[in-house]
């Protein structure tokens, strides 16, 4: 029996960072995945660490865009209608809390995290060696029509209550942000004080191999054979069996799937979203991400070439993969950025868990002791991992994390 002073299940971003932050206060830490750190929704984003993001991501209300979902011609919503029903309960809540004082909350909330956020990752980046992977570039929003952009109008009204600096561009004003993007009839946001990453998972590799150097231990195992006992916890793995004090749960999507083990409900809806790599053809290159918010792709400059990511799916998390939603986005994309041929190899496809208040849940079990959460961060856990890692180590070892806790504890569900 290996004891530590705290248990860490789950190593994406958001579970290994929280272990880095546990270590660095003298704790302690062993962290338990079934996989490889970064292998699941941390390794196939588009790497963005957006200064906006203000609102709530809203659900389409034009009639044709609920057209194309209904025939499953969208790249921004792709839906298994059996999930759709099953996601009835989750989306009658998001609508009742998605009121205007709720996006007012949200938006004070997201401003002070995305302030943070960047501070955080390099804070832990300088410490991994993962510097060479980010870049001061911003990132690009573009509209193929007048209604999509005024219907994001709330996020600039509100960039502009905060002071974030951002750019309205058209034409020939885009071709000077991005000279590869075909920009005749685009309209654009560009948003300088945004950053990104050349590899998402291997800055969550950095992270890891730095969380080893400072004697951390990593072991494979299934989070589900976690126990409780009298003093705190216990999991085997196949190499050894680990007893610590504390327990984190930065499972994702599976962490609601956790929690009901503990007669713990959190309201969780589970999204999947894939991606692929393309060579750019000749004269074409991207210099940050680009999302086309009619039809919800990114498009994304990685070390492996361009990245190609979709919308969300709504699906059940664990039924087969689907990537028609990426061939369809592929098709849309070419009609602005020339594309070339696919990278070899497999589509990636990856699970998202959401909250009906679009906010994570960082803090303690109300009712299990030594029993904390990390989780529901929807497809900003990337962006925001690192700074709820050490919101939550501070908690851990009682200091006080400087931000406003009711609005992420866990005790707005479980109250």
């Amino acid at each position: 029996m290996h004891q530590v002073d705290v248990i860490v299940l789950g190593a994406g971003i958001v579970g290994v960072s929280t272990a880095v932050h546990l270590r660095q206060r003298g704790l302690s830490v062993a962290l338990i995945d079934r996989r490889h750190p970064g292998e699941e929704a941390s390794h196939g984003n588009a790497g963005l660490i957006g200064r906006n993001g203000f609102c709530p991501i809203s659900l389409p209300k034009r009639g044709a865009d609920l057209l194309d979902i209904a025939l499953k011609q969208s790249t921004a919503i792709h839906c298994d209608y059996g999930a759709l029903l099953r996601a009835v309960p989750w989306l009658r809540r998001y609508l009742r809390g998605n009121g205007h004082q709720a996006i007012q909350r949200y938006a004070r909330v997201m401003d002070r995290f995305r302030e943070l956020a960047v501070k955080e990752h390099y804070h832990l980046a300088a410490k991994a060696n993962a510097d060479r992977f980010y870049r001061k570039s911003g990132w690009l929003q573009v509209y193929r029509s007048e209604a999509s952009y005024r219907a994001d109008e709330r996020e600039r009204h509100y960039a502009r209550i905060f002071g974030i600096d951002y750019r309205e561009l058209s034409g020939g004003d885009l071709n000077t942000v991005e000279p590869g993007l075909k920009a005749e009839n685009l309209t654009g946001v560009f948003w300088p004080e945004s950053e990104s990453v050349s590899n998402p998972a291997a800055v969550v590799e950095a992270f890891w191999r730095y969380f080893i150097q400072e004697d951390g231990l990593f072991l494979n195992g299934d989070a589900f054979a976690l126990e409780q006992r009298r003093l705190g916890w216990r999991i085997s793995t196949a190499r050894k069996s680990v007893a610590g004090r504390q327990v984190v749960v930065a499972l994702g999507s599976w962490t609601a799937a956790f929690a009901e083990r503990f007669r713990e409900y959190y309201p969780m809806v589970i999204t999947r979203g894939y991606n692929g790599h393309f060579r750019p053809r000749s004269g074409g290159s991207l210099s940050r991400p680009v999302m086309d918010v009619d039809h919800g792709y990114m498009l994304a400059p990685m070390e492996g070439g361009i990245r190609l990511t979709t919308g969300f799916e709504i699906a059940d998390r664990d039924s087969p993969a689907n990537p028609i939603q990426l061939d369809r986005a592929k098709a849309r994309a070419a009609a602005i950025f020339p594309l070339g041929s696919p990278v070899p190899g497999e589509p990636w496809m990856g699970t998202r868990g959401h909250l009906p208040d679009s906010l994570p849940v960082v803090g303690a079990s109300p009712s299990r002791p030594g029993l904390w959460y990390n989780f529901g961060h929807g497809p900003h856990g990337f962006a925001l991992g690192p700074l709820t890692a050490r919101i939550l180590a501070d908690l851990i070892v009682d200091r006080d994390p400087g931000v406003d806790m009711a609005a992420i504890s866990p005790l707005r569900y479980l109250a």
